[in-house]
């Protein structure tokens, strides 16, 4: 961490240092907000890596259906039969005042391995980036066998459980729950997913074992080792890449997609500096999610995602840009990590596919003009020298930080050249603003009105016109003063 973030952490109001914050506060005064509502939006812009819940059990137990319940809205794929999640797996979550992540285990199907090895084999991929596990069990079953599997490689772990005995639909099945009990993994929490019975105590018991802060930050102290992701679809190059900066055979290469299962984590010097490299597996379409291996690689790949501090996405050069490459690029951007796109197998692209390439990323990847690129060949090594560059850049853009008084005297400037469009008689109006957080750059802007989507493009372009931010996505939050001494979100 970088001495400015240092030294703004340490003011105890996020990003900002006391004599700013104070400053700050004054100003949010004069312009008529609350100041209780103006503390709650900085302490919520400023939140860094949020804890990971993972919600784990034996197929149609009602994992998604508690997800969603958890969330408050359909976000979880449910169906009546096993192994119909696929695709995204992890969702932010708040309860009582505490935000968290929770990572949906739902989606395996039967494969060669077997049924408990399958359900074995998905509660420890979602459980190893866990912070705390719910193990959710169909109370009106009973304890199967499956279950006491699952009980066992939890008890390995290590980890904090809270059981969630679902299905418990009155008083007169809450002895089904009592039974749960000779799981001997603590107190069966009643709940029925379905109508949201019992729901929130279990959630109190959750906050109770969930810690405020992940286990393990993102930060490694000074000197230690970056944390960089390797993503991509299958066979685009990432254990080719791995083992050339390696200098040797680490991970294994096949022309077949898909060989890569789990995450190598690698020690790599490069370019002077020694780097944690997660070759990940690749993320196949979701057409192709259909056995219980692939959707695990897609799991570990996500928890990959979720430990890293920047992500290398490769591009086959050689083949159209997919829906699959900017998914993939939607993740990093989504999980808020610093981001460089190498562009792979450029030793083996003509004239004519450059063409067509050039235009492909003009359209394709529009929302990423941000991110640095690097145009390499991980088979003959040509250009890999540029990534090490590239990631100190992106990272420091990642930890970087414009003080105060500095971005609203940017601001007042932006507004006075390129006001708010009028809408319905009104014109919005930027009031001040701050940067409440890093890793990734968070902002709150305080405003007059309800300001549109474009516009909210155009501050965030401006933002990296004036200040840089190569390689980091930008988050925007922005709070509308409807009337003095009133304030809500906007």
């Amino acid at each position: 961490m970088n001495e400015q973030n240092q030294a703004g952490a340490g003011g105890g109001h996020g990003a900002l240092g006391d004599a700013e914050y104070a400053e700050f506060m004054e100003l949010a005064a004069d312009e008529g907000f609350d100041a209780a509502e103006v503390e709650g939006e900085l302490a919520a812009a400023s939140t860094g890596p949020l804890p990971v819940l993972a919600v784990v059990g034996r197929p149609n137990v009602g994992k998604s259906t508690l997800v969603n319940r958890i969330l408050g809205r359909r976000e979880a794929v449910v169906e009546d039969r096993p192994g119909v999640t696929r695709d995204r797996v992890t969702y932010e979550a708040e309860w009582a005042g505490r935000r968290f992540k929770v990572v949906d285990t739902g989606g395996w199907e039967r494969d060669v391995l077997g049924v408990h090895a399958s359900v074995a084999a998905q509660a420890e991929f979602a459980v190893e980036a866990a912070d705390a596990v719910v193990l959710v069990v169909d109370a009106t079953v009973g304890v199967t066998d499956t279950d006491e599997d699952v009980v066992r490689l939890l008890r390995r772990a290590g980890k904090p459980v809270v059981l969630c005995a679902n299905k418990v639909d009155g008083p007169s099945t809450e002895a089904d729950a009592a039974y749960l009990w000779s799981l001997g993994i603590g107190e069966p929490h009643p709940v029925s997913a379905l109508h949201g019975r019992g729901t929130g105590d279990m959630l109190d018991a959750v906050l109770d074992v969930l810690p405020e802060a992940p286990a393990e930050g993102l930060a490694l102290g000074p000197g230690g080792p970056r944390r960089i992701a390797l993503l991509g679809r299958p066979n685009v190059g990432k254990s080719s890449l791995l083992n050339k900066v390696a200098g040797e055979e680490r991970s294994v290469v096949d022309s077949v997609a898909g060989t890569t299962r789990d995450p190598v984590d690698e020690l790599i010097e490069l370019g002077g500096e020694t780097w944690r490299f997660v070759d990940t597996a690749g993320i196949r379409r979701r057409v192709h999610l259909q056995d219980g291996a692939d959707y695990y690689a897609s799991l570990r790949t996500a928890a990959a995602l979720e430990k890293a501090e920047a992500a290398v996405v490769l591009i086959d050069v050689t083949e159209p840009i997919s829906v699959q490459d900017t998914r993939i690029i939607s993740m990093v951007v989504d999980a808020g990590r610093a981001l460089v796109i190498a562009y792979n197998k450029w030793d083996l692209l003509d004239e004519d596919r450059r063409v067509y390439l050039e235009r492909e990323i003009e359209q394709e990847l529009v929302q990423v003009r941000w991110a640095p690129r690097v145009n390499i060949s991980a088979h003959t090594g040509r250009h890999t020298d540029k990534l090490a560059p590239a990631l100190r850049t992106v990272l420091e853009s990642w930890e970087s930080r414009v003080p105060t008084g500095k971005l609203n005297a940017f601001l007042g400037q932006l507004v006075a050249s390129h006001p708010h469009p009028v809408r319905g008689g009104k014109q919005p109006r930027i009031l001040f603003g701050t940067q409440a957080g890093t890793m990734p750059p968070r902002f709150v802007l305080f405003a007059s009105g309800f300001l549109e989507a474009g516009y909210r493009r155009y501050v965030e372009r401006r933002l990296r016109e004036e200040f840089g931010f190569e390689g980091t996505p930008i988050h925007l939050s922005v709070r509308v003063r409807e009337k003095r001494g009133r304030a809500r979100k906007g």
